[in-house]
């Protein structure tokens, strides 16, 4: 290993093939052949053996990527899935059963809230949310019966922080399995890993890919807390195709420095409309006035790619400034080399009533804007004069 991730991130790959290929190879391929029937006997019978039997339980491509995420996030083992919900979904049911509670952090993404209250009590698993800005009141919600405790830092889409450190504190006093999706901040910004938590998922969709190409999900953690996720993944499906892992892979070469120019961008975002007429407020973690701005500033390099603020005509000036808009793009991605804008309140969080909606701060006029690779100034402008339409 090199005593650097952002040269990690670039010459980790896989051994070279006869071929002595530069760029790491895609193995595009359903299975794997075998030198004999008691080779083939053996992949099947040991599960401790390193080697390759078919691509819904590993692939040199998809290992590859695994490896990666693992360096960077200073984990011993992961997985990855076809999306960002199959490695929530798969953490979920590989650890909670019959009986179990969940503790979640309220701030979390539209489909993680759906699988909390709609397909988690099916199965008798109960769950509890806690307010982000009052990290205090989590230790009160523990039962004998609380398995984890999942939250989102940098939330989505209110941005929200909580520190990393102060709850993995309370999860080892009370042997609580600490989740964290570090989706927003990503390995480049920031390692819960290294503050205390036991897992650490991603939406490689956002900003591991970082050009709206392809879906993928990943969780690293603990060898011992990774193999049972990967019987669970193995055997229900939710496996990472080879030729999204190879996206992937190749684009975890340019993180580190994507990531320092989307922060650059949006914290420069943050000042220029912190005190626009037409906002009721500006938040961004390393903005001064954001409320857990010091804890951002103590566990992460830099405030991320994503900026949002509250229009002061509600939905209608959302509409207004959405339809205003002539580069940025409209979609409910983010992460990407090009600028978007959403209203959260109409998209991805539409499925949560008004009242959750304002519990974790999504207002009807909040706007999520993912900063993008453009030049500032283009991007500025399209918000300005999107902004005079309101």
């Amino acid at each position: 290993m090199a005593q650097h991730q952002e040269t990690n991130a670039i010459r980790i790959q896989t051994d070279r093939t006869a071929q002595m290929e530069h760029s790491t190879p895609l193995f595009l391929t359903s299975s794997f052949t075998y030198n004999s029937a008691e080779d083939m006997a053996a992949a099947f019978s040991d599960d401790t053996l390193d080697v390759n039997i078919y691509s819904r339980f590993s692939n040199p491509t998809v290992d590859e990527f695994i490896h990666k995420i693992c360096v960077l996030e200073g984990a011993e083992d992961g997985i990855a899935t076809g999306t960002g919900m199959a490695a929530v979904f798969a953490t979920f049911m590989t650890f909670l059963g019959q009986g179990d509670h969940i503790i979640s952090a309220a701030a979390v993404f539209g489909s993680t809230h759906t699988i909390l209250t709609k397909y988690l009590p099916k199965w008798g698993i109960s769950f509890d949310y806690f307010d982000m800005n009052q990290p205090d009141s989590i230790e009160a919600l523990i039962t004998p019966h609380t398995k984890m405790l999942y939250v989102e830092t940098p939330s989505n889409p209110g941005l929200d922080i909580i520190d990393i450190a102060f709850v993995a504190a309370i999860c080892r006093k009370h042997n609580v399995l600490f989740v964290v999706d570090n989706c927003f901040a990503t390995p480049a910004v920031q390692q819960p890993l290294a503050l205390g938590a036991d897992l650490v998922l991603h939406s490689a969709t956002k900003f591991i890919d970082g050009q709206g190409r392809v879906l993928g999900g990943v969780v690293a953690g603990k060898k011992e807390l990774i193999h049972p996720m990967y019987l669970f993944v193995r055997n229900t499906g939710p496996s990472m195709s080879p030729f999204n892992a190879w996206v992937l892979t190749k684009s975890l070469e340019t993180l580190f420095i994507r990531m320092d120019r989307h922060a650059d961008s949006a914290m420069k975002l943050a000042k220029a409309l912190e005190h626009h007429p037409a906002l009721h407020n500006v938040k961004y973690p390393f903005l001064p006035a954001h409320p857990q701005y010091e804890v951002a500033k103590r566990q992460m390099k830099n405030g991320g790619g994503i900026v949002t603020f509250d229009l002061k005509g509600g939905i209608e000036s959302g509409r207004k400034f959405l339809n205003g808009l002539k580069m940025l793009s409209m979609t409910n991605n983010l992460g990407d080399s090009r600028t978007i804008a959403s209203h959260p309140a109409s998209t991805t969080h539409s499925k949560l009533s008004a009242e959750e909606r304002t519990a974790v701060g999504i207002t009807p006029g909040l706007i999520r804007v993912s900063v993008g690779l453009e030049h500032f100034d283009d991007i500025l402008a399209d918000i300005l004069q999107a902004l005079a339409q309101c």
